[in-house]
This record gives C-alpha cells, structure tokens and sequence, in this order.
C-alpha cells in the first residue's frame, strides 16, 4: 500500500526552517543544530512539499525568505513557543525551567548576580543561565531569552521595559582624588584596546586625549579592583564605584551622560511563566536600587 501522503508539516522540518530563517546559511542553521548541510536542505524541500509553497530562496548573500516563507517564520515561532511552554510550570504555579540572560559583563558582576542567584531560591524549579559580553547576543535567534541593553533599543519585534538610568563618576582612592581635586594631572583607568567603542571609552579619549592611561581592562567592574590599587581614576556608574570600598567618588568634571538600561524578551515569551517570572523580578531589583544608579 502506497504511503498516505502527509498534509501536516512535520516538527522537525519546522525547527530546521526555525533555524535557517535566523541564521541565514545552511553551514550557520546546521551548525546550530548539529546536523550537516544535507539535512537542512532535505528537511526545508520536505516543508515547502507540504506547504505548497516556496518559503526560501538562495541568494549570492545567502538563504532570504520569500514573503511566504516570512509568514511561515512567525507562525512557526509561535508554534515553538507553545512546545518550549510546555512542561515550564509546576501543578501549584510555580515556574519551572531554564532561562538564558545575557547582560554586559559589569552590570552582570557588579549588579545582576547577586539579584538573579535569588530566584533559584526562591522558586527551586527555576534555573539561570547568565552569559556576559560586551557584545549582545541575539534574541531572534534565541541565543538568550532575556536580554538587558544600555541604550534605547532601536528596532526589532521586542518587548522593551525601562529599567532606569546609569550615571557616572569618577572615582579614586583618597590619595588619588586629593591629588586630582588640588589640581594635579590626571592618570586614567580605561577599557582596553579590543573595547575603545565603548561609550564611555570614547568619551574619556574626547575629554582627556593626552591624559595617561596607566591600566586598560575591559569592563568596567575590573576597573574598580585596578582603582583600588591607586593606579588612577576609573569612569564608574555610581553603582559599581559606591559599593567598592576604598574608593571615594572624586570632585572631578564633566562626566558622560546617564545611560539607559532596557530589558528586552521576545514578544511571543510574554506568557512563559519562567521568564515572566525573571523579567518581573529583575524589574523590581532596578526599582528597589534606583539610588544606586542615579548621580
């Protein structure tokens, strides 16, 4: 007997669909998938039969969506979000699962991690996965679930919270402050070579162009111990330089401009339970310490 043809995509072709509409090449979506090139071909030819429909087409820069294909993407990740909701809640509501933040490395160190190791705690079901870089992850191809940016976000489908303003000092030992506010030359702690885009590091290069930089690191927390030393004056948010003790925040001006922080979650999780739970905890870390960060 002849198989009775399939009108129903299969779940599989759809997560390999998933995976090239983000990633944009066969080598990136098999990589991510752990699977060869064969594969995702096969498995996208299997989708576009049952759909009846071209849903990708290749060109010199890559694998493009074809509007059908566009439809098909949101459709699909709204289907991978109920399957990844499943399981993700206890019989009494209580938020089970793991989920993926990805913040700058010293608001992760000097801020984040001690608010986010609370949660395992609190709900026993509930793991974090905290992952720091200077430069962002990707939310669209769910690199992480949750992300906290400096900046107001400029575009994509997200939801984007306000969690309030970072502001700036310098800061020194009293040694070092005494110096600086008495009228002697400033000796810079700074970001390193690899992070001079940075805003803060270019802002610093602006003010200060032949100033000293005695001692490159690249975040802003590190700058904190080497300030410790008295090597010289770090830019710090308030937040890192009023904790760290033996430092003392200098008469010394101008300083840069606040930064905002945003949290950012795929439109589609606003109703997964753990990250919901995640977003609504960090929200109220920020208000809670909003003295912290404010100048």
């Amino acid at each position: 007997m002849a198989d009775k043809k399939r009108t129903e995509p299969d779940w599989q072709d759809v997560r390999v669909f998933l995976a090239l509409g983000r990633h944009g090449s066969l080598s990136a979506a098999a990589r991510a998938l752990l699977v060869n090139h064969a594969t995702i071909a096969r498995r996208i030819q299997s989708l576009e039969a049952t759909l009846g429909e071209k849903l990708v087409e290749r060109r010199p820069e890559g694998y493009v969506l074809t509007p059908a294909g566009t439809r098909a993407l949101a459709v699909a990740s709204d289907m991978e979000t109920a399957v990844q909701t499943l399981g993700r809640g206890d019989a009494d509501g209580s938020p089970k699962g793991l989920v993926r933040v990805n913040a700058p490395p010293a608001l992760s160190q000097g801020f984040l991690i001690a608010h986010l190791a609370e949660l395992p705690k609190q709900h026993p079901g509930l793991d974090i996965d905290l992952a720091t870089d200077l430069r962002p992850v990707s939310l669209e191809r769910r690199e992480t679930d949750i992300a906290v940016r400096l900046g107001r976000p400029q575009d994509g489908d997200y939801i984007a919270k306000p969690l309030g303003s970072m502001a700036f000092g310098f800061y020194g030992t009293n040694a070092v402050c005494k110096q600086v506010e008495a009228g002697g030359a400033p000796v810079f702690i700074s970001f390193d070579e690899m992070n001079t885009y940075v805003p803060e590091a270019a802002w610093l290069v602006r003010q200060h162009s032949r100033a000293r930089v005695a001692f490159r690191a690249n975040n802003q927390f590190a700058q904190a111990t080497a300030a410790r030393t008295g090597v010289g004056l770090a830019l710090l948010p308030h937040y890192i330089g009023r904790k760290e003790k033996g430092l003392r925040l200098c008469r010394f001006d101008p300083v840069p401009p606040p930064r905002e922080v945003w949290l950012l979650m795929r439109r589609q999780d606003r109703k997964d339970l753990p990250i919901r739970t995640v977003v609504e905890h960090l929200m109220q870390a920020f208000v809670s310490e909003r003295a912290l960060f404010d100048a």
